[in-house]
């Protein structure tokens, strides 16, 4: 089974800091985890809000467990008309902000979150991180 490596993690984290740091009065929280959702590595900029701990977890996890990103897992839910209690896993969000993270050979071996900025901001740290992993 693929896995991601702490180093793949930590790398991903920062990127996605990096990322944020063009605008550092706008902190963001950061989650890694493996392709079971289990959180591998987690960062919080000074002063990013602690309700965005939970979130970039939240995000992170439902990216792997769904296998998409939340953007896609939001857009699923609207398209179905369906809520995301319906999958039995209280511990979903489809709040924008999460992306699925992949091999070279295109398998799932984690996700990362991000939370801090807009939604569609948080979005596109994540797929440009998602986009841009050493893993192959």
């Amino acid at each position: 089974m693929p896995t991601l490596t702490l180093v793949q993690a930590r790398t991903a984290i920062d990127q996605a800091l990096a990322i944020a740091a063009k605008d550092p009065a706008r902190p963001i929280c950061v989650a890694v985890c493996d392709e079971r959702g289990l959180l591998i590595s987690f960062a919080r900029m000074d002063g990013a809000p602690a309700r965005g701990v939970r979130i970039a977890q939240g995000k992170a996890y439902s990216s792997a467990r769904m296998g998409t990103t939340t953007t896609d897992l939001l857009a699923r839910l609207h398209r179905d008309r369906i809520e995301v209690g319906y999958f039995c896993d209280p511990e979903l969000t489809a709040l924008p902000g999460g992306s699925p993270l992949k091999d070279a050979e295109s398998r799932l071996v984690g996700a990362i979150g991000v939370s801090g900025l807009t939604s569609p901001e948080d979005q596109a740290i994540t797929d440009a991180v998602a986009a841009a992993l050493p893993s192959g």
